[in-house]
């Protein structure tokens, strides 16, 4: 969405109020500045124009595989918020950059009933509060910003000093990015998707990630016991997000469709073949059959399939469900995805894997790709998965394979893990494979972006064990100083200023436009704030 340059609003202003003021004495300059401040009016808004920032970086990716995109989930808004004003100090733009909102970490850190594992127990209202909540403090980092350009502005003592100020307020770039948002398995049914859907693209998501599980059977998709959807179900799903966009007005709504199908072993279903080849059928002839002989006949309340010319009995656990055969996870994989892409019309894929290898994922992304050739991914870079020890090993069994070592001379099991091995040439080569893990999965992978869920789960718990370790240790405010606050100033991240950096500024801002001299504002001489003035 293009924002009206200070010129503009300014004229705009001045055509209402000739004088340079409303007539309860409002400056026409304050109004212009709080109006930039106030860079999207709705969140249904910044859905609408984050999903064609979407859409054109998977324009850039078709035609340059280097230019994917990353995001880190974040559990609140301030999360979100410190991830993008690091990656503008880092990279002076946001672009490329995207916020992932993980149904786990709502589950185990945001609901009102504890916390919870990832089974879509906790209450659903719970992920689009998120959602709002991010992008209310993503707009106050603008807020706040652009508050300390316009302070520039009306201290500016020259006309070539204005011109600079206004035009640093023009080229502002907003903290605002897209969130992925995922909505789990729906939350219920197809209506139940779609109501949800609503309320979390109203709230501003313009993606959403929804996987083929059983609503009220789901699992984390790095946990055992996953139980999938027949694929005209889960086709279903996708289509009510859709309509959930398209009524919205966020046509260029991006819709994720996750299979857990490499690791989910069972069906709760059965579906309905209504002719050879459909969807049905397919997903079907993956069931673990038997057949039925003499020694293993039908029985009362039985179920039989003909398959092949024959009649064979599905296999089925006591609780009901139907397990797939052994081994067939990758070809249901591949079909999901093709499926998912031409029947469901999703935008991106996101395959659920078990380990962290380029091989793996670049041979099923090659299958899909005969059918869609331009299918792209979200690539999860899972905290699930211990990175260390399974790239070690991805290394350690290639080089044996190459004759480059010996079987004997590194372990094979956790115990490559241990730090001796850190600066071994085995050790160093697997960290510069993890360095460019992201970008060899982009290019050989089609992976689009590349997220990690729960980083924000385990930072903060590592870093609240650094801290307190040395707080209440034998450091004590060493301990604070040292990891927290002398990092913050050397490495100028805002935070160090807290009163700032919540909108105390903001505040004596907005006094003074409503007060004038009369204004009580808290940042004179005496505000803490001031002795890192210099930082």
């Amino acid at each position: 969405m293009a924002r009206k340059t200070y010129a503009e609003l300014e004229a705009e202003v001045r055509a209402r109020y000739p004088s340079g003021q409303t007539p309860g004495g409002v400056s026409v300059e304050d109004i212009v500045q709080l109006k930039l401040q106030n860079t999207y009016d709705t969140h249904l808004d910044i859905a609408r124009d984050m999903a064609g920032v979407m859409r054109a970086d998977m324009a850039a990716y078709d035609a340059d595989a280097s230019k994917f995109t990353q995001s880190l989930g974040c559990w609140s808004g301030f999360h979100a918020q410190q991830m993008i004003k690091s990656v503008k100090r880092l990279r002076g733009t946001t672009k490329g950059t995207y916020v992932y909102l993980s149904g786990w970490m709502v589950a185990g850190l945001r609901n009102t009933w504890g916390h919870l594992p990832d089974q879509s127990m906790h209450e659903k209202t719970a992920v689009a509060d998120l959602i709002e909540e991010i992008y209310v403090s993503l707009r106050q980092a603008d807020e706040v910003a652009l508050n300390d350009l316009f302070k520039v502005l009306k201290s500016a003592a020259t006309e070539q000093a204005r011109a600079e100020a206004i035009a640093a307020i023009d080229g502002f770039e907003s903290h605002v990015v897209p969130i992925i948002a995922d909505i789990d398995a729906g939350f219920g049914n197809e209506h139940a998707t779609y109501l949800l859907a609503k309320e979390l693209i109203k709230a501003g998501a313009c993606c959403l990630q929804i996987e083929n599980q059983v609503s009220d059977a789901k699992q984390c998709g790095h946990q055992d016991g996953k139980v999938t959807v027949p694929r005209e179900d889960f086709i279903e799903k996708l289509r009510a997000c859709r309509l959930a966009f398209e009524e919205l007005g966020v046509d260029d709504g991006v819709i994720v469709a996750r299979t857990d199908s490499l690791g989910a072993g069972l069906t709760q279903k059965v579906p309905v073949s209504a002719a050879p080849g459909d969807l049905a059928s397919q997903y079907i002839k993956w069931l673990d059959t038997e057949a039925i002989t003499e020694a293993n006949p039908m029985r009362d309340g039985e179920l039989a399939l003909y398959q092949g010319g024959a009649f064979v009995k599905p296999k089925r656990l006591p609780n009901g469900l139907f397990p797939f055969r052994k081994g067939s996870g990758r070809a249901r994989v591949i079909e999901d995805c093709i499926a998912s892409l031409k029947e469901g019309g999703a935008d991106l894929l996101w395959i659920e894997t078990d380990t962290p290898n380029v091989d793996e994922i670049a041979g099923m992304v090659a299958e899909i790709r005969k059918e869609v050739p331009n299918a792209k991914l979200t690539y999860n870079n899972s905290p699930s998965f211990n990175w260390t020890l399974n790239l070690r090993k991805q290394v350690r069994a290639q080089w044996i394979a190459e004759g480059k070592i010996e079987a004997t001379d590194y372990p094979d099991d956790n115990a490559l893990m241990k730090p001796d091995f850190d600066a071994t040439e085995l050790g160093l080569e697997a960290d510069a494979r993890l360095a460019r893990f992201q970008t060899d999965i982009s290019a050989r992978a089609g992976v689009f972006h590349n997220l990690i869920t729960l980083p924000t789960f385990h930072l903060t718990a590592k870093s609240m064990d650094e801290l307190s370790r040395g707080y209440f240790g034998a450091d004590k405010m060493l301990a604070y100083v040292k990891t927290v606050q002398r990092e913050e100033i050397r490495r100028g991240i805002s935070a160090v200023k807290h009163q700032h950096e919540v909108g105390s500024d903001l505040g004596d801002t907005f006094k003074e436009m409503v007060s004038g001299e009369r204004a009580l504002k808290a940042g004179g001489h005496a505000n803490t704030m001031n002795q890192f003035a210099a930082e």
